[in-house]
């Protein structure tokens, strides 16, 4: 900001004879952004496009999908780990120690220090930092003055005036005086903000509820000839035609407290499945929100979260359509459906996040601003009384994963899921590798234990590197002299945040689906050959409601079968938010 001579004098003679009110001006400033900036919730997946985020840039590109909008997933973390905290400000600081990134060797730590002891008119961020190195606007001044002058005001209102000063009062006249214009504005604004938050409150369907929708627009087609596989012949024919479909979602998000929500969403769809034996029959070519169709909304999520241990601490509780990927959250930037990879394959590792669940519950604490953990157990048919299901008796996943971000462009997790698949019902790749892969042992009972590792670096503001590797060991239940076999898969991702436009996004991807490469003491169970997935997508954000992807992949060797000839995917996708 711009300020005048007359302004610099001001200030400048402010702070050599009345340091503490010179404090208040410029340090209540921090307090009042600090009030007027909340931090991102833990997991949320409602942040406006490329809103500058407090934990760091590394955010533009993983939640470039992440606005005031239903997504996919309410475990769409950013990379920060102090979001625990929920959004809450942190309450009146007590002693200036409270501020983690306040040290005695900083300029201001006596005026800090003043402030909270005499004046009592200090507050910092959700993380217990204050901040105090971040530019200011003219009003964002006015704004920590005002907040100053209201409690100056309470202290003499309530007899302890000797705490301030006739100097202090004698200064902070004139800096009123000087942003009297400000000042003026502001109550403006507020006034205004009120009279608009009366009109939205009395006109809302519900106090304690918001709603959001999503709708996708689906052209999509594939090229080349159906592979062989799980005994079907390959044919020279594309047996595929172009199809348009759609996906619809409904998002409900109420709070009781204002710190928990409670989610309910509805979803219809009729996106096709291009894996069948009369079309591609290969699962590498499935769409990144296929599924079998249902064309009748239906209750497609179902789970309330709740902070805990100072905010800290999470837990939350899933009642119907959460996978693994929603308990605990990938760090690819591409992973949303809505707008991430085209691909089934291409959003996470698959082996990991979508292992059995469907309902369950998790716990998640954050350690300090770089590590967390997140631990649960989930299972696909909790509802179900019939032996072999329910919640502990029929297939479960029991995982655990940490998160560690060192700094504000390198994050890293890894993970671990004991998953356990009950006969007739076996899937370790989620629908994606090879059908051997899927189900090696033919519908027998089925265990594995499921490791992931994944880093994302954010290199400059518009390009950020990353990828994930992920390994099964899997066994027969019924066999217990079955060596392990082992399942591997892995992808590189390319994100190019904001490229051509802002909030827009470009992605690349290359990996190897499932694929088993160790067939234990069954030789014949491993994959003979290897398929490699390149996918290219360049997400363009027309306006803060619609976006249109344009993309394509190819598959080489589908089914990890080398006489497999390359397949193609070719999509646009038009995602509408409301």
């Amino acid at each position: 900001m711009r300020i005048g001579k007359n302004m610099i004098k001001l200030i400048w003679n402010t702070f050599k004879h009345s340091p503490s009110v010179f404090s208040i001006a410029l340090l209540m400033a921090g307090s009042a952004i600090a009030a007027e900036t909340p931090l991102q919730n833990l997991g949320t997946d409602e942040s406006p496009v490329n809103q500058n985020l407090t934990q760091g840039s590394i955010e533009i590109a993983q939640n470039f999908d992440t606005r005031l909008m239903p997504m996919d997933d309410p475990s769409l973390t950013p990379v920060g780990v102090s979001d625990l905290e929920n959004g809450e400000y942190m309450d009146q600081v007590t002693s200036v120690t409270q501020l983690s990134d306040v040290r005695p060797t900083d300029w201001a730590f006596q005026a800090l220090q003043s402030l909270v002891e005499r004046y009592g008119c200090i507050a910092g961020y959700p993380d217990g930092t204050y901040k105090g190195n971040r530019a200011m606007t003219r009003f964002e001044f006015a704004a920590g003055l005002n907040a100053c002058l209201d409690r100056v005001t309470e202290l003499i209102a309530a007899a302890t005036s000797d705490l301030v000063t006739r100097e202090d009062l004698a200064v902070l006249q004139r800096l009123q005086e000087e942003f009297s214009a400000e000042l003026a504005a502001l109550r403006g604004r507020v006034d205004s903000l009120e009279a608009r938050t009366s009109e939205l409150e009395a006109n809302q369907f519900s106090t304690t509820t918001k709603l959001n929708g999503e709708v996708l627009f689906w052209l999509s087609d594939t090229w080349g000839e159906r592979a062989a596989g799980r005994g079907t012949k390959k044919s020279e024919e594309d047996k595929t035609e172009t199809t348009f479909a759609y996906r619809v979602r409904l998002i409900f998000d109420s709070s009781f407290t204002g710190k928990d929500r409670l989610r309910t969403r509805l979803q219809a769809r009729n996106v096709p499945k291009y894996d069948s034996r009369d079309l591609t029959n290969t699962m590498m070519t499935r769409l990144g929100t296929d599924d079998d169709f249902d064309d009748d909304f239906v209750l497609n999520k179902l789970a309330y979260r709740f902070p805990l241990l100072n905010g800290r601490g999470q837990i939350e509780l899933a009642a119907n359509g959460y996978g693994l990927d929603d308990f605990m959250g990938p760090i690819t930037p591409l992973d949303s459906s809505g707008s991430g990879s085209i691909s089934r394959f291409g959003r996470f590792n698959p082996t990991f996040y979508r292992a059995p669940a469907d309902a369950g519950v998790k716990f998640a604490y954050a350690f300090n601003d770089a590590i967390k953990l997140t631990v649960g157990y989930a299972a696909p048919d909790p509802e179900d009384p019939q032996e072999g299901k329910g919640i502990f008796n029929g297939g479960f996943s029991g995982f655990g994963q940490v998160t560690f971000e060192p700094n504000d462009r390198i994050v890293f997790q890894a993970g671990y899921v004991r998953g356990f698949h009950p006969k007739g019902d076996v899937n370790l790749t989620g629908s994606t590798g090879s059908f051997k892969a899927k189900d090696p042992f033919k519908g027998i009972r089925t265990s594995a234990d499921n490791i992931n590792f994944e880093a994302q670096w954010l290199i400059t503001e518009g390009f950020q590197i990353g990828g994930w590797f992920g390994a099964s060991f899997a066994r027969p239940e019924d066999n217990n002299d079955t060596d392990d076999i082992t399942i591997v898969n892995g992808a590189l991702t390319l994100a190019f945040p904001d490229l051509l436009k802002e909030g827009s996004l470009g992605g690349i991807i290359i990996g190897v689906p499932p694929i088993i490469t160790d067939g234990g003491d069954d030789d014949s169970l491993k994959d003979d050959d290897t398929s490699i997935h390149v996918e290219v997508l360049y997400r363009f954000q027309m306006n803060d409601n619609i976006a249109i992807t344009p993309g394509v992949f190819v598959i080489t060797n589908p089914n990890h079968i080398e006489d497999n000839e390359t397949l193609w995917v070719g999509t646009i996708r038009t995602q509408f938010r409301f």
